[in-house]
């Protein structure tokens, strides 16, 4: 069966991210020891750990740009480690990443970063077409005045945003946010995490969101997990675990 006949037939009741015993080593140290997760359509899933732990590494082996060493990774159902390079790179038009450092080509206008993965992708040839889905895209993360700027004259919570419209440009079923909140000020951080919210919202997308940003946590969590030591050390909603009896869970949540 290919690819794309797995996600057409793909139940919604389902998990669309199944993660069982996931083990990943780097020279012997073992950044993920045993990971286990669900991840349900329309979810917004928090990974909330302090830096350097393996929240990245996660989400890179989920669209294939690590490979695990060990344990079972599912997307809609279908196994990663089972996709051709042709099934892969079609589930990552399925699957949007936002780069915690945007990712977006400097020699590049807006406009053409967001052609770029539409081109890429065959996805459309019509110029006409292309253009109506970029405009959509940009109002979604509102700046379609940016439309014709180049990133060097946009800041950073600017360019946030036209890496999620980028992503968006492909109508993704799920989004891998990478610590999207990182170098922003407070009020632009809270911007994004509501931005985040508000796309969970309208396109009904099922997220992983990567971040040491309590306030993010906060905002755009449906169920928080904390990674630490190559495992998840506890569960549940944000305000679950701010009253854990557990004091080193508490501990997360002692500044806000």
């Amino acid at each position: 069966m290919k690819i794309q006949d797995d996600i057409s037939q793909f139940n919604p009741n389902d998990s669309v991210i199944e993660i069982s015993h996931l083990q990943k080593s780097f020279n012997g140290l073992h950044v993920l020891k045993d990971l286990s997760l669900k991840v349900h359509r329309g979810e917004n899933v928090v990974v909330l750990g302090k830096s350097g732990i393996g929240k990245s590494v996660l989400i890179k082996c989920i669209v294939g740009l690590i490979q695990p060493d060990n344990g079972s990774l599912k997307v809609f159902g279908k196994e990663i480690s089972d996709m051709t390079l042709k099934e892969l790179n079609l589930l990552r038009t399925k699957v949007g990443f936002i780069f915690q450092g945007n990712a977006l080509y400097d020699s590049m206008t807006v406009r053409e970063n967001l052609e770029f993965p539409l081109r890429r992708n065959k996805v459309l040839k019509d110029p006409h077409e292309i253009e109506v889905l970029i405009e959509e895209a940009l109002r979604d993360v509102n700046l379609l005045d940016t439309i014709n700027k180049m990133p060097s004259e946009l800041s950073g919570g600017m360019k946030k945003r036209i890496g999620v419209a980028r992503t968006l440009i492909l109508k993704p079923e799920i989004i891998l946010y990478d610590e999207p909140t990182t170098g922003l000020d407070p009020l632009t951080s809270r911007e994004i995490s509501k931005l985040i919210l508000q796309i969970q919202t309208k396109f009904k997308t099922s997220s992983i969101i990567i971040t040491h940003d309590l306030n993010c946590a906060k905002i755009t969590s449906n169920r928080l997990l904390i990674l630490q030591d190559g495992i998840f050390r506890a569960e549940g909603s944000f305000d679950d675990l701010k009253n854990s009896d557990d004091e080193w869970v508490r501990s997360y949540f002692k500044i806000e």
